[in-house]
């Protein structure tokens, strides 16, 4: 459990370059306790990207605080636009749109976020759905419903519905006072990733495709190979030649190209690992959660290693290195056996 007693996080901003700006912004998470958004100066005001999480009744107010200590007023955004429709980046999009009268751009692939604000007992439905037909025991899944609160509403971190009056699809430009960011579709983390390129200064806005501390996550379910679209994406980012990473979640760095060729080996790492876990044996996604992760299992990441592991094996699937074997729960047996 978080320690109740350590210091409440409050919303910083920082100059990183001029007319680009940091904002640091609390999240109630162990482990990641906040995310960036950056504001970008233009004409008489900025353009924000993300947003940071909704957490009533002070998330706004921690965006506000970022804001004056760059001396912006969240009055002042002409434009925001979202890297990826996660609650921590843009769970406050309908609350500034409000507040300053502007525009949201975004992906159009935002489907789970909008499932989460408009019916989130379907979204719980279906991880429970997920989770039995990957062999998850019905204890843990009682306990996870019961730690979520019985008959309480899930807490999705999102201001309102989604809206967005422009898709920020390939290619799409964002005029700032440093010139045009270019958006460029970067899909795995999330099928609605998008990361923003300034060609002339080689600015790359990153999102959670890439970040200081290499972290891999998948958003599992809503498209069909999402390890192998964030590989691609990698490819996509690695051609771009950016010499500075402005990230989601962290400090700034450099060394792009080294975050990109970690990413990539971490993504292969793991592959190897799941095959190697059904070389001598048909298992569930969640036997192999067990039998790669062991004691480092546990309630609180669960969720996230399940949905890890099913990405891979989605992967390795389109690979032709294992085989789904149908029932309930749902088997996987490395290609070699099955033959």
């Amino acid at each position: 459990m978080p320690d109740v007693s350590a210091k409440r996080e409050l919303g910083r901003g920082e100059r990183v370059l001029p007319g680009v700006y940091r904002l640091r912004l609390p999240l109630p998470w162990p482990g990641v306790p906040h995310c960036n958004a950056w504001a970008l100066s233009a004409g008489e005001g900025f353009v924000l990207v993300d947003t940071g999480m909704y957490q009533p009744p002070d998330s706004l107010e921690n965006l506000e605080r970022a804001l004056a200590m760059c001396e912006l007023r969240l009055s002042e955004a002409q434009l925001v636009v979202c890297t990826h429709a996660h609650s921590d980046h843009c769970g406050q999009a309908a609350a500034v749109v409000e507040r300053a009268g502007c525009e949201l751009w975004m992906h159009p692939s935002h489907e789970l976020m909008s499932r989460m604000f408009e019916d989130p007992e379907a979204v719980f439905a279906r991880r429970l759905e997920v989770a039995r037909q990957s062999g998850v025991p019905e204890e843990p899944l009682r306990r996870y419903a019961a730690a979520r609160g019985a008959g309480a509403a899930l807490q999705p971190g999102i201001a309102g519905p989604i809206e967005v009056d422009r898709e920020l699809l390939d290619g799409v430009t964002v005029a700032t006072d440093l010139g045009e960011w270019v958006a460029y579709e970067t899909p795995g983390h999330s099928p609605s990733h998008v990361c923003l390129f300034q060609p002339e200064r080689r600015l790359l806005i990153s999102g959670d495709h890439l970040l200081g501390r290499i972290s891999l996550y998948f958003e599992y379910g809503y498209s069909p190979n999402p390890v192998g679209e964030f590989l691609t994406s990698l490819d996509t980012v690695e051609r771009l030649g950016a010499r500075l990473c402005l990230a989601g979640h962290g400090r700034t760095f450099a060394d792009v190209e080294a975050h990109i060729r970690g990413n990539r080996e971490l993504v292969h790492e793991h592959l190897q690992e799941v095959q190697e876990a059904l070389e001598s044996e048909p298992r569930t996604a969640f036997e192999v959660v067990s039998a790669i992760y062991g004691d480092s299992l546990s309630q609180q990441n669960g969720h996230w290693l399940l949905s890890q592991v099913l990405g891979y094996l989605a992967h390795l699937e389109s690979c032709g290195r294992v085989q789904r074997l149908p029932g309930s729960p749902e088997r996987w047996t490395a290609a070699r056996r099955a033959a």
